[in-house]
């Protein structure tokens, strides 16, 4: 899809879109206030991932931490810009849901099953091991799966994998226990268009 805000260069304009400002104009001039959003929703930074667009959502409903491979460490591995968001959604906006939402065609995935060179991607290969626990658990149950069904596999695992260091986090673990928080879990299906709900 061509996007006609671009700047004479053909890079995609820094100013608002204004078919965007006049849909929320009024919600816009409410949100200046402060926020209140009813959730965290925790995505992969995958360009096709566009939660707003797929749930439908007015500006001001959810608040955003994408990251590769929608990864949140344990508690005993805090890093410090995802426990401030946690901090920040959980003590501050009290939201009632966190969301954690993996997607199918994952290169995060992709990347912890064919393994990523430390020499080459110190970083990226250091945030998939907080990962490969979901990997671990996928292939300790030998099965016939195809490469897709792996994958998807994978995909589903690593969220459960997120939900589990999500009630790693005191304040988070309170909060679920004293039913203040509830914790949620989704793929988003590229191919089908289809979200679909992970179980315990």
């Amino acid at each position: 899809m061509e996007n006609e805000n671009r700047d004479t260069a053909g890079h995609p304009a820094l100013r608002p879109d204004p078919r965007f400002l006049r849909q929320y104009r009024s919600r816009l001039q409410e949100l200046a206030g402060g926020q209140a959003p009813v959730a965290l929703f925790i995505g992969c930074s995958d360009s096709r991932v566009t939660p707003e667009m797929l749930f439908g959502l007015d500006p001001g409903q959810w608040f955003m931490l994408r990251n590769v491979g929608n990864i949140v460490p344990p508690y005993a591995q805090t890093e410090i810009g995802i426990a401030s968001v946690l901090e920040y959604a959980v003590q501050i906006l009290q939201v009632e849901q966190i969301i954690v939402c993996g997607h199918t065609d994952c290169g995060a995935m992709q990347g912890l099953v064919q393994g990523v060179a430390l020499s080459r991607h110190p970083a990226l290969a250091r945030w998939l091991d907080v990962a490969r626990p979901a990997l671990a658990t996928v292939d300790a149950h030998p099965s016939d799966f195809s490469g897709d069904e792996h994958h998807h596999a994978l995909v589903t695992e690593n969220v459960r994998l997120q939900l589990s260091h999500l009630e790693s986090y005191p304040y988070i673990r309170q909060a679920v226990t004293a039913g203040r928080l509830a914790l949620r879990g989704c793929v988003y299906n590229l191919g089908e268009q289809a979200v679909e709900i992970v179980t315990g």
